[in-house]
């Protein structure tokens, strides 16, 4: 469902899809935009999944339990993703847009700092470990592709999930690190509802570049 277009950007809530789903439609969609193409959002959750970056090493998982694990050509480690987390996907032309893909992921973080602000929460940056942290407990998590000049993948949020499986693993590569999402933070939001601030943040941020 579009939820939100204006000419250079559209906001499209999917539901709960599939990872595999939803990672080959983002290289198909890809693959075929042009210089035409507008740039989308997707908001989406998944069911129960652990996703390996391009240089992802299976020691950082300990433990499947069960759950699935695919190999994903992203940037980054390892991550969980499930119900109860959202994701926003980025589609996104960098070279028309004249952006950095450090300027992105600035981005990424201050519409998740920008959302936490609004719920009396203070979130941060770290530099070494891309994402945004509560009491330095991650709350979301970046992982990008850039291929000739377009983006995609982007960015996971916990909002109210079942917390367990990053236990089972090393968060994106570093033993020991806590994670958090919304919920044991005393706030009740949807996930939609997280997904589409989230979205709305990051394109007026886009637009006004």
């Amino acid at each position: 469902m579009i939820i939100s277009q204006s000419r250079s950007i559209k906001i499209k809530t999917l539901g709960c899809q599939e990872y595999t789903q939803i990672w080959h439609a983002m290289q198909n969609f890809t693959k075929s935009r042009t210089i035409d193409t507008p740039d989308e959002l997707w908001i989406v959750e998944h069911p129960p999944i652990f996703t390996l970056g391009l240089n992802g090493k299976i020691l950082y998982i300990r433990d499947t339990r069960g759950i699935p694990v695919v190999h994903c050509d992203r940037g980054g480690q390892v991550t969980y993703h499930g119900p109860g987390q959202i994701i926003l996907y980025t589609l996104l032309d960098l070279k028309r847009r004249e952006l950095g893909i450090k300027v992105l992921v600035k981005m990424l973080e201050q519409s998740v700092i920008s959302l936490l602000q609004s719920v009396d929460l203070y979130g941060e940056p770290k530099i070494n470990a891309p994402g945004v942290y509560v009491d330095n407990k991650k709350i979301a998590s970046l992982g990008l592709r850039v291929r000739k000049g377009y983006a995609y993948h982007g960015l996971s949020m916990n909002v109210a999930m079942d917390l367990s499986p990053f236990s089972y693993i090393d968060p994106c590569g570093y033993p020991g690190l806590e994670v958090t999402d919304l919920k044991s933070l005393s706030v009740n939001l949807n996930p939609e509802e997280v997904g589409l601030d989230l979205a709305k943040n990051l394109a007026k941020q886009l637009e006004s570049k």
